[in-house]
């Protein structure tokens, strides 16, 4: 990509779009062109082929979806799947249309079989079943991350996809309803101590392994896979696609216990109580765990010279500063 390129982000006000703009600014592009939901509706076939043919974008990096949680998933498994297939389907066919030279599709891990094995490799999509409560929206992505990949075989498009591990980062989402695990617990957490509760309760028994991944690490790889990379490079027996993790795994209750740390730090102490009375972090053992471990395997990624990741702790005090920096005019 040169620097003046029409590059187009899909879903700019999100985590992940939102890491991109910056990174993309950072990096001396000047002609990015984004939409919000009420400029442009991408669940609108007409309005996104009318966009395309209007605005010709170079690049595209799709990053709008619907996303959320464990209970967000389950509670509306029909909007998880016909709209992040309706967004994926719309914008891949009129990127098609428009004679898009290079897009870059962000799925998500949860595309794997529940029980595949460990760590997780590309060649494992669609051998086995997928984890229930999340299954509405792996399916979407599976969806677009092969209709990428058949675009690319019948029409011969230059359509890569990527697949993340558990994002977190600036901007993220904090809505009690639909917020991924990570800022869901730290919008528990400081509500716990801005209020003075002794305990706050967790879903599941906080056994199951996750990897996290800094949105600003992922930025950095997707801007590169976008100048360096075409479809052909990420090829596998599964599709065009590559995963992307940093390899930093630990378990829901140590994820818990780091974020409490932070949040009780006396360097984020924001309020008359005493930080060093730390809340009890007890367990639903009534709700669902999810999938018990979800490590990326990324030796591909690694291959191609991608090894350096915001530490864990480190990104989580970012975040947690910029959590406190957009609610310093509210209550808690």
């Amino acid at each position: 990509m040169n620097k003046n390129a029409k590059i187009y982000i899909a879903g700019h006000k999100g985590l992940v779009g939102n890491a991109l703009f910056r990174n993309l600014k950072e990096n001396g592009y000047t002609n990015i062109v984004t939409k919000t939901h009420t400029e442009l509706d991408l669940i609108n076939q007409p309005a996104v082929e009318s966009f395309f043919t209007n605005e010709k974008p170079e690049y595209v990096f799709l990053t709008a979806a619907k996303v959320g949680g464990i209970g967000a998933n389950s509670t509306y498994p029909a909007d998880f799947i016909y709209k992040n297939m309706l967004i994926g389907f719309n914008v891949i066919h009129a990127a098609y249309k428009a004679g898009v030279k290079k897009l870059l599709n962000l799925g998500s891990s949860c595309i794997y079989p529940k029980m595949a094995l460990q760590p997780l490799k590309e060649e494992y999509l669609l051998t086995g079943p997928l984890e229930s409560t999340n299954e509405a929206y792996a399916v979407a992505k599976i969806a677009v991350i092969k209709l990428c990949s058949t675009y690319n075989k019948q029409y011969g498009t230059n359509f890569l996809s990527a697949m993340p591990t558990n994002l977190y980062g600036i901007g993220d989402n904090y809505d009690p309803e639909n917020a991924h695990v990570l800022p869901a617990m730290i919008q528990k957490i400081h509500e716990a101590k801005i209020l003075g509760k002794k305990e706050v309760v967790l879903w599941g028994d906080g056994t199951p392994l996750r990897e996290f991944l800094y949105s600003d690490d992922l930025a950095n790889v997707l801007v590169s896979l976008m100048e360096h990379c075409n479809a052909h490079d990420l090829r596998n027996e599964a599709g065009d696609f590559i995963n992307i993790g940093s390899g930093q795994e630990l378990s829901i209750r140590q994820l818990a216990e780091t974020i409490r740390d932070v949040v009780y730090d006396q360097e984020f102490s924001v309020i008359d109580a005493d930080p060093t009375v730390m809340c009890k972090i007890c367990w639903d053992i009534t709700k669902p765990n999810g999938t018990q471990r979800k490590l990326c395997d990324t030796s591909r990624l690694m291959a191609l010279g991608y090894n350096s990741w915001t530490p864990f702790q480190k990104g989580i005090k970012i975040v947690y500063n910029d959590f406190l920096t957009k609610r310093e005019h509210e209550n808690f």
